[in-house]
């Protein structure tokens, strides 16, 4: 293990506006693995519930979709909203990690695994949750430091952590 790679089972998620594809990761950070893809909406936040309590995660990844020139838009304000949202309801981490380019990776290995178009529906979001997973874990091998920025730490201080690629550091109000 990395000299400073936290020890524990993570969730990451790519949340979209129909789907939230969900993923974990194996206590050693070295596999990660789709779970589940559960419906957007109240149904399926139920759902991921659920499986956070049955996986017991030191932390949930949400994906965070920036552009490619790492600006933040629509889509990114509404990954806040959703992150900030669902911290209110769990007692673990959550932080926003970059997901560029994941859905993109994400299909290209359904298709290498020889899943077509249609079929690809079903599990891009999964997969692009693995994908998001991988990345993050990655980085934590590496610099051993958390991956993303922090948008809650359970009874402490909202911190924008080391983001994809790099990161403040300091405190922030959370915006939502």
């Amino acid at each position: 293990m990395s000299k400073g790679f936290r020890s524990g089972v993570r969730i990451a998620l790519d949340w979209g506006d129909a789907r939230i594809g969900v993923a974990a990761c194996d206590q050693d950070g070295v596999l990660a693995y789709p779970v589940m893809t559960a419906p957007a909406g109240d149904r399926g936040i139920a759902e991921l519930i659920t499986v956070l309590a049955e996986y017991e995660p030191i932390e949930v990844l949400v994906g965070f979709p920036r552009s490619l020139s790492g600006s933040e838009g629509p889509a990114a304000a509404q990954a806040r909203q959703r992150a900030a949202r669902l911290a209110e309801m769990i007692s673990v981490p959550v932080r926003l990690v970059d997901e560029r380019l994941t859905t993109v990776t994400a299909s290209q290995r359904l298709r290498e695994g020889g899943k077509r178009a249609k079929q690809q529906r079903e599990l891009i979001d999964a997969a692009a949750a693995v994908a998001i997973l991988e990345h993050a874990l990655a980085y934590e091998h590496s610099r051993g430091l958390p991956p993303g920025e922090l948008v809650s730490a359970p009874g402490g201080p909202v911190t924008d952590g080391p983001d994809l690629p790099g990161g403040s550091g300091q405190d922030r109000p959370l915006q939502t």
